[in-house]
């Protein structure tokens, strides 16, 4: 490599080049720098070598029209060499740009509004109304596994009235992190300095009569990208282990503020994907040679094991509610601009959101109650009220479902294995899926039929995910940094950030079109109902993210010993899912910033069935 040249710059003034005269829109900068890059290596130029500002390959006609019909689209050759001719300029402005070196902290000069035309949110805030003092004669500190897996209500109860102090129950906490956290894998750094002194803390206010709510006291786990002044914020990414910022993240003070008792930083997969991040896997506490899902990863997991009161999670595409359905816990990913994200790492600026992971509904609520909110810096936060109320008529509310995703499952003509294995797992689910619309019959509701809107191509939709991703995290592609990272799939960020490059800022802008009469569509859904039920899979899971619905993950039991086996067995096995002795969850969707009223059907149902109420023995 030449001397004072910074790995990947030549690519960077390359793919500037490409911007001009409209090449930034479309597949030929990546395109063309790869044939560039060939063309050097069958001159004799290291490809690796970095190539100075002179010294780039020259570009040429046959070069753009390869790129061109990667691109699907056709130039003549008179606008080949205007093209050719604009390339230097525009590479130059780029580079500029990128040489600025923006943090991951800075969103675009951009805002995502969920909100249809004309759509009014109620801003009124009322008192929170929670539910009435649970028992909890038996929840002592003698008694460690019962006082683990209590609910936050009912330990907020036992700390106020003064029958367990935050400091004992801190303690109970950081010990069963400890103890299982060579076995599950959730913990990236315990912060317990910090916690005994805001236990202690919160210990005299309650004794002197400083009662803050229903969160004083109660111990929790972040996940690793929330900042918090003091310990590492890793994002879960090799690389990053000694990352440090100055500031806690908004979510953080106002737990603080709350009272809440911050124990762990808890696990997340690598740049928020998957399980995977750069200590291992983390693991499901029901059947530990499985991964916990993600990004949420440990989070899920610690609740799950009784390691903490609660958690934060983040969600942009699946990630609170994958991990609650694998790890059996409750999720409440909001409404998108609900909860600021000031602090917090970004993966995709318009569909980020983060949310509580808890044992019950009605803990998410009383979270999420602590959380939600401007804060002066995250400009898509809305002015919007989330009065929890447990005892709201949920009654009035009309409720769907998702008829066609709970039809039994049909085996095609002349199926392959993984067809058949398919199949037949669908099948034995299924039995979960009929109980819980058998459950909410009991209950007295009268399901509506409703429909997922179609020909909106959501998954086509979610590719802009990858370009913002790109965006915020370009100087890993750029440096090669992206090499430390543990997952090197195809399926990993590595490789998506690199592909991410060939997406143009047309089809980008398409996309987000594409996403606005999907707003629409989906709006007209919930002019019909208040809740939907929905298997937490299939369709709407993509649809909803795009959208910013809330939802809710409900567990919704626990598959039996004839289960049908896992795919796969090998410990700590991508593949290895499911299985005999495993959590399956149900959804549950609401309207727009009507997070509240679906906490409260949520809360209904869970109430009625109590599958919350399970939990995983560990070894």
């Amino acid at each position: 490599m030449q001397n004072n040249v910074r790995p990947g710059l030549d690519r960077r003034r390359f793919l500037g080049v490409c911007s001009a005269a409209g090449l930034s829109q479309t597949l030929l900068p990546g395109v063309l720098w790869g044939m560039a890059m060939q063309s050097s290596a069958s001159s004799g130029q290291s490809v690796g070598a970095g190539l100075d500002h002179d010294h780039l390959p020259a570009i040429t006609p046959e070069m753009i029209d390869a790129a061109a019909a990667i691109a699907a689209i056709q130039l003549t050759a008179a606008q080949k060499q205007q093209v050719l001719d604009g390339l230097r300029q525009q590479r130059d402005s780029v580079v500029v740009i990128r040489s600025m070196k923006i943090p991951n902290s800075v969103p675009p000069a951009f805002v995502f509004d969920p909100l249809p035309a004309g759509k009014k949110l109620d801003t009124a805030r009322h008192p929170m109304r929670i539910s009435r003092a649970p028992k909890v004669e038996n929840l002592t500190s003698s008694n460690e596994e019962a006082l683990a897996f209590a609910t936050v209500r009912e330990q907020a109860e036992l700390l106020k009235t003064r029958k367990i102090t935050s400091v004992a129950l801190t303690r109970l906490y950081l010990d069963r992190l400890r103890r299982y956290d060579p076995q599950l894998h959730f913990v990236i750094s315990l912060t317990e300095d910090r916690a005994l002194q805001h236990a202690a803390a919160a210990d005299r206010e309650i004794a002197s009569g400083k009662y803050r709510g229903p969160l004083h006291g109660i111990p929790w786990g972040a996940k690793d990208l929330l900042a918090v002044k003091g310990y590492p914020t890793t994002w879960g990414a090799a690389g990053f282990e000694q990352q440090h910022f100055d500031e806690d993240a908004t979510v953080v003070q106002r737990l603080d503020a709350a009272g809440a008792v911050l124990v762990a930083k808890l696990t997340m997969g690598a740049l928020a994907q998957g399980d995977l991040w750069f200590g291992g896997r983390t693991r499901n506490p029901w059947n530990p040679k499985q991964g916990s899902s993600g990004s949420s990863a440990g989070s899920a997991s610690a609740v799950s094991a009784g390691c903490v009161g609660f958690a934060i999670g983040t969600e942009t595409l699946g990630s609170i509610s994958s991990p609650s359905t694998r790890c059996g816990t409750t999720g409440l990913r909001p409404t998108y601009g609900f909860v600021p994200r000031t602090g917090a790492m970004a993966l995709s600026w318009t569909m980020d959101k983060i949310g509580p992971i808890c044992r019950s509904v009605e803990d998410c609520a009383l979270v999420l109650s602590a959380i939600y909110g401007p804060d002066g810096h995250d400009r898509s936060v809305k002015d919007a009220a989330f009065n929890w109320d447990a005892d709201f008529d949920w009654k009035k509310l009309r409720v769907g479902y998702i008829k066609a995703d709970f039809e039994l499952p049909v085996l095609p003509p002349n199926p392959n294995e993984q067809q058949r294995r398919d199949f037949v797992n669908d099948t034995y689910d299924s039995r979960y899926e009929q109980a819980a619309l058998a459950a909410l019959k009991k209950m007295g509701v009268d399901l509506i039929d409703v429909t997922i809107p179609k020909g909106y191509h959501y998954g086509d939709q979610t590719r802009l995910l990858g370009a913002e991703a790109a965006a915020a995290f370009e100087e890993l592609t750029l440096s090669g940094r992206d090499a430390l990272l543990n997952g090197q799939e195809d399926f990993d960020w590595p490789n998506s950030f690199r592909r991410a490059r060939f997406y143009s800022a047309v089809d980008y802008i398409q996309a987000q079109r594409a996403r606005m009469l999907t707003i629409d569509a989906f709006e007209k859904i919930f002019e019909t109902v208040d809740v939907i039920v929905t298997p937490s899979g299939g369709s709407q899971l993509s649809a909803t993210n795009l959208t910013g619905h809330p939802a809710v993950i409900v567990p919704n039991g626990v598959r039996g010993d004839d289960a049908p086996p896992p795919e796969h067995t090998g410990d700590g096995d991508r593949k290895n899912t499911d299985g005999p002795g495993t959590p399956v969850s149900l959804t549950f969707l609401g309207a727009l910033y009507a997070d509240a009223r679906l906490a409260a059907f949520a809360r209904a149902y869970q109430e009625a069935t109590g599958f919350h109420k399970l939990h995983p023995r560990l070894g």
